[in-house]
């Protein structure tokens, strides 16, 4: 029988167990959990290219007939203004959650297996907000229509408030010197963009049209948490740096 030499170690023979004590991260160990693993300026720039793409698809559904004539062109652009009101919305829509995001992930320190999948079902809502998009362009006087848009754009505000509140319930994924404050009110812009649109989901049934007109009613409110974020005094914790 051959003899190992005694400075080799021979490595233990390969069990499930032992996979699964590899993959596990230990106290004293490297954290090897995917959030760990990825971080959030990976997560964040995967985010980025979710955005993007979804707002690129918003703009591919503004088209006319390649057939038209000259005398034609006129009503096939008036057709295309439902399109353009329709782009219009979700781009704003798009651009408030986009920058709620960095301002949320400017706060994150580090990653953990909630704030990862509160994330991943956010950016596949985004995903997938062209086709709500297109059913608002196409039938927005119908309300299952402005239903379904509706509890999309909840759906994307209240995971994100969601993700808040993660970092509220655990300090210590956040960055050193975060106020608790303003992350309080940012979780509050993200609530307020819940309940303006899911309130208007039952309203959508008695009147689309009131309920595409709620919908405004989420500027003042933002505009007015805005304010009070910029008159509130600042809370940092005792010898903590100034935040930018």
């Amino acid at each position: 029988m051959a003899r190992h030499p005694a400075h080799q170690r021979v490595p233990p023979p390969v069990t499930a167990g032992s996979v699964l004590a590899v993959s596990t991260p230990t106290r004293g160990g490297e954290d090897e959990s995917a959030g760990a693993i990825i971080g959030p300026e990976r997560l964040l720039a995967f985010g980025d290219a979710v955005f993007a793409i979804a707002i690129t698809l918003l703009a591919l559904d503004i088209t006319v007939p390649g057939d038209l004539e000259a005398r034609d062109l006129g009503r096939a652009l008036h057709r295309t203004l439902s399109d353009i009101g329709a782009y219009l919305l979700s781009f704003v829509v798009i651009g408030v959650l986009w920058i709620s995001q960095h301002t949320l992930f400017h706060r994150v320190a580090r990653l953990d297996s909630a704030l990862l999948h509160l994330y991943l079902a956010l950016l596949a809502v985004i995903a997938a907000l062209p086709f709500p998009t297109r059913l608002i362009s196409e039938y927005a006087d119908t309300p299952a229509a402005t239903a379904v848009y509706s509890g999309s754009i909840a759906l994307a505000s209240g995971l994100l408030a969601a993700m808040t509140l993660r970092l509220l319930l655990r300090p210590a994924l956040a960055t050193p010197g975060t106020d608790p404050g303003r992350l309080r009110v940012s979780m509050y812009e993200g609530l307020v963009m819940v309940v303006v649109f899911a309130a208007s989901v039952p309203l959508a049934f008695a009147s689309p049209a009131a309920a595409q007109l709620w919908w405004l009613a989420a500027i003042p409110a933002r505009a007015w948490l805005s304010r009070r974020t910029r008159k509130a005094p600042s809370r940092r914790p005792s010898g903590a740096p100034p935040r930018n």
